[in-house]
């Protein structure tokens, strides 16, 4: 099953790069977080990922490009130019970069990896969000809901966006409704999709803004409640808090093994 992640949009502002970097790129523990959020799925099963890029997509090509060498101990003959690598270290994924477009809508961007989406369902994850979300498990919960989507929610920080999630296993609405049935839940942008949802995807829909409330009124998204860790990586403080929890080896969202 593939994993479409979304990592275009434009400069991070929460890195201390000059030149500026796709937020995707920036580091945790002197990894990116597209690195980060790869190991978590692969962890559960998934290893074939399509990164749909836009800002300096060519930073996310070089990395994957070179990632054998970034991995490796290396030995350089300057004379020759012959490069030999040592402690071989890589992984069994298979990444494709896309360049969906410096100023395409997310609903762009997935609409463009549609050519590489061969099978009914797919995954679909931002580039900025880390989790310890059970992605076996949704994708389970996904194939028993037939529905064109199954999103899942996490508990607000703080300073999310609540939306309108009830008692049952269907969204509601995007927007808290004034009854008291809706908990406090946040999209943890975090999908599977189904291939019908592409029909939907012909404009310039944003999916949080567009897609999802037109879904959602449709009663075509199913809810799923994931109720351990979830970050959005939206500031530097964010960035600084996750780094310590890194260093410290008690980093939540690490559910694999070295």
């Amino acid at each position: 099953m593939k994993v479409v992640i979304l990592a275009g949009g434009s400069r991070s502002t929460i890195s201390d790069e000059r030149e500026g970097i796709p937020k995707p790129m920036v580091e945790i523990g002197e990894k990116p977080l597209l690195w980060h959020i790869m190991k978590q799925y692969s962890y559960f099963g998934f290893h074939d990922f399509v990164v749909c890029g836009g800002y300096k997509v060519n930073t996310i090509k070089n990395y994957f490009r070179d990632y054998y060498i970034y991995q490796s101990d290396i030995t350089v003959d300057l004379a020759t130019n012959q490069i030999d690598i040592h402690r071989k270290v890589t992984e069994d994924w298979k990444v494709t970069v896309m360049d969906t477009g410096l100023y395409a809508t997310t609903g762009q961007r997935v609409s463009r990896a549609r050519k590489y989406v061969d099978e009914d369902m797919f995954l679909v994850t931002y580039g900025d969000c880390l989790s310890n979300i059970n992605i076996r498990d949704m994708v389970e919960f996904a194939e028993k809901n037939d529905r064109l989507i199954t999103m899942a929610v996490a508990c607000p920080t703080g300073r999310n966006h609540v939306v309108g999630v009830g008692e049952g296993d269907v969204l509601e609405t995007m927007t808290p409704s004034r009854g008291g049935s809706v908990h406090a839940w946040t999209n943890a942008c975090t999908y599977v999709f189904r291939k019908k949802v592409f029909r939907f995807l012909n404009g310039n829909y944003e999916l949080d803004k567009q897609l999802l409330p037109e879904l959602a009124e449709r009663k075509q998204i199913a809810v799923y409640r994931h109720h351990g860790f979830w970050c959005p990586v939206e500031t530097l403080r964010d960035k600084v808090d996750l780094e310590n929890r890194w260093n410290a080896g008690i980093a939540p969202w690490k559910v694999w093994m070295e």
